[in-house]
């Protein structure tokens, strides 16, 4: 193989992102590169090695039947799989094919998945809510603006075919209900606010969210 061999190339460059993935997940995910045009001897590099083999081992079953076929498909996506030692794996095979369409290089990435499945259960626990409590909003970790106060009362004004000030006593008095659940009344002035907007009193406001 002389230098500017187009094939070799390829593979030169192949191995260096190999070596980059690799170097990324230290401890994680192994990442091989398979030369295929030496079936026997295929393995050009490995980085962070967790399956024990070493360069210059045999192609893999995939290998072959990317030798054997340059019709098979060129990547073969997070497919289960499994390390000598039992651990699982999550694997992903890009196959390499030079400018005359055959197969030179197979990319391969292993991703130890054995220390991440108990962390998966550990994350979901701790996301976790409470189910009788999934469809109601208890809370709003935001402070409430005075625009968002003068839309809300709006909106609720006009989906009543009215205006604030035209509301009658009930639907003002569920409005202010509503403010003072959804935390509007912790905005600075909302009491004066709600009290014009409404064309009632601030001691009103008050006595309806006292009801809430």
């Amino acid at each position: 193989m002389t230098p500017d061999d187009p094939d070799e190339h390829l593979l030169a460059e192949a191995e260096k992102i190999a070596i980059a993935i690799g170097r990324m997940f230290p401890g994680l995910c192994e990442v091989v590169l398979h030369d295929l045009r030496r079936p026997e001897h295929a393995i050009r590099a490995i980085e962070n090695n967790l399956s024990g083999r070493q360069v210059g081992d045999s192609a893999t079953e995939l290998g072959l039947r990317r030798i054997a076929d340059p019709d098979y498909p060129s990547v073969i996506q997070n497919y289960p799989n499994q390390f000598p030692d039992g651990r699982p794996v999550k694997s992903t095979s890009i196959g390499i094919k030079n400018a005359q369409g055959r197969y030179v290089a197979a990319l391969c990435l292993n991703l130890d998945v054995s220390n991440l499945s108990p962390l998966t259960l550990v994350l979901a626990n701790l996301v976790a809510t409470e189910v009788e409590h999934r469809e109601e909003a208890l809370e709003t970790l935001q402070n409430r603006t005075a625009r968002e106060l003068r839309e809300f009362i709006e909106k609720f004004a006009a989906e009543r075919a009215a205006t604030p000030r035209s509301l009658g006593r009930t639907a003002k008095k569920d409005l202010v209900r509503q403010l003072h659940r959804d935390g509007y009344f912790a905005t600075r002035g909302s009491t004066e606010a709600i009290a014009d907007l409404l064309g009632i009193s601030r001691s009103t406001v008050y006595n309806y969210a006292k009801q809430s």
